[in-house]
């Protein structure tokens, strides 16, 4: 009896710190982007890593320059018209990434301020840090980001996933 009780004490104490690192060695997750205005939430699409934006610090526009004061911030630097009314607090801006060493690659990240789509990758850079690059033609001719972990906040993200749908 005392012989199963030690294998059964070894194989939860074993199994308590992978099951921290996986979440901590995965880009899944909710990220505050540079200066705080917005979170993303990063989430497998398929094979595929997508995101969608899950918080604004402001969801309505401030400045009469920007969109009409107090109306929710839509897509209204879209190139296509049709698109310019959907909201931002829910729009996917990252698809297509996929795995290739310790970077995802391949993807697409769309910046709704001006309304451009850029080839992205994203590396992790610790538990908590992810860089994103986003450029046109070669990684060199671009600008990087770091995001940085969200920490589980109960309810949250899954408050938001019920509000605006979650990513496919």
């Amino acid at each position: 009896m005392r012989f199963l009780l030690f294998i059964l004490a070894a194989m939860i104490l074993t199994a308590a710190p992978t099951a921290g690192a996986a979440e901590g060695d995965s880009v899944f997750g909710v990220w505050l982007t540079e200066g705080g205005a917005s979170k993303l939430e990063i989430a497998p699409c398929g094979e595929k890593a997508c995101a969608r934006v899950v918080w604004m610090r402001n969801t309505n526009y401030m400045n009469s320059k920007d969109g009409p004061v107090g109306t929710e911030k839509t897509d209204r630097q879209n190139p296509d018209p049709a698109l310019r009314s959907r909201p931002i607090l829910g729009l996917q801006v990252m698809e297509g990434l996929t795995p290739e060493g310790d970077w995802w690659k391949n993807g697409s990240c769309y910046d709704p301020q001006i309304g451009k789509s850029y080839q992205c990758k994203m590396k992790l850079e610790s538990p908590t840090e992810l860089k994103l690059r986003g450029f046109i033609g070669f990684s060199l001719l671009g600008r990087s980001y770091m995001l940085t972990r969200e920490l589980s906040t109960p309810g949250k993200s899954a408050q938001n996933r019920e509000t605006k749908g979650s990513i496919p």
